[in-house]
């Protein structure tokens, strides 16, 4: 075996050492960290967990002076195993690519790691481990810690079919935008009947996607309503002044904390997806308020032209 092809699959420390530059530096490691996650693009990979296990080297610019056995001088093993956690109970992931790009992305936003290289392997999904490895340096990383980035707080609105129909749409719309706020439009699904199934998650699928359906009818209504489905749109939409109608499909899919309303029960899923906001309140046009929510809401009969 070459020595290439040896450190193809050598640990990341031999990696690290064999790739070093011309000026040294200090090294620590992750070896054999496994957790249980549910992760994965194909279906039979929804709805359970499985094995996946990460290697992680770390270079580190050197000490200067005595280390005192000051634990606040180094970079603890403790950051590398929070930023994988904080990174899996962020939201549900299809690729392990996403995953360790995440992972080295925030490790690199600690003060002294300079370099990572980040290996996570399924355990579980064949007779070997089927794995990414990645080599991300400082120059790469993200120039500010995203917990410090401003944390939106856009308007979050419910809009019942009839609110959808009604001659005020456009009206109520002018008065929010002029707020000056994010908008963010939630709808339920339409008065037609969906496919009824005893198939739990079919079911489930269903009537989220018979959400999705009424969001371009919403759309339809007013050009300045935009169908987003993930939360990468959603943050463009929010710093950019688009008007955002939300299909809930995929952020409901793969959060990690799934909601336990259902989308039958329309206000209260889009009050859970205002929560994940920390909105103050949310705004419902025309709909019944459920019971519980995640947030407060405010309602508004549908024959009123003032909100």
């Amino acid at each position: 075996m070459t020595s290439d092809t040896r450190l193809a699959f050598a640990h990341p420390s031999e990696r690290a050492a064999a790739t070093a530059g011309p000026e040294p530096l200090d090294r620590i490691s992750l070896r054999d960290h496994i957790v249980a996650v549910e992760i994965g693009a194909f279906q039979a990979e929804r709805g359970v967990t499985q094995r996946i296990c990460f290697n992680i080297v770390v270079e580190v610019q050197p000490l200067t002076g005595p280390v005192d056995d000051d634990v606040d001088r180094i970079l603890s093993y403790d950051r590398v195993t929070e930023a994988i956690a904080y990174e899996l109970s962020d939201e549900r992931l299809n690729l392990l690519e996403t995953l360790a790009e995440r992972v080295a992305d925030r490790i690199l936003l600690e003060r002294q790691a300079m370099r990572v290289f980040v290996r996570i392997e399924k355990l579980d999904r064949g007779p070997g481990a089927l794995g990414v490895e990645i080599v991300r340096a400082r120059d790469d990383a993200p120039g500010s810690q995203p917990d410090a980035q401003e944390v939106p707080h856009p308007e979050l609105v419910y809009l019942s079919n009839e609110a959808i129909a009604s001659p005020f749409l456009a009206g109520w719309l002018d008065q929010l935008h002029q707020m000056g706020r994010p908008l963010i439009l939630c709808v339920g699904a339409p008065d037609a009947t969906a496919p009824q199934l005893t198939h739990k998650m079919a079911q489930r699928r269903i009537d989220l996607l018979a959400i999705e359906q009424n969001a371009w009818v919403l759309a339809s209504k007013d050009d300045r309503c935009v169908v987003v489905a993930t939360r990468t749109e959603l943050d463009w939409a929010m710093k950019n002044g688009q008007t955002s109608v939300w299909a809930p499909s995929k952020i409901v899919l793969d959060s990690v904390d799934t909601p336990s309303v259902q989308p039958r029960d329309a206000v209260a899923l889009a009050a859970w997806f205002a929560a994940s906001f920390d909105a103050t309140e949310m705004l419902v046009i025309g709909a019944s308020l459920p019971a519980k929510a995640s947030v407060p809401l405010r309602a508004v009969a549908v024959d009123q032209d003032r909100l």
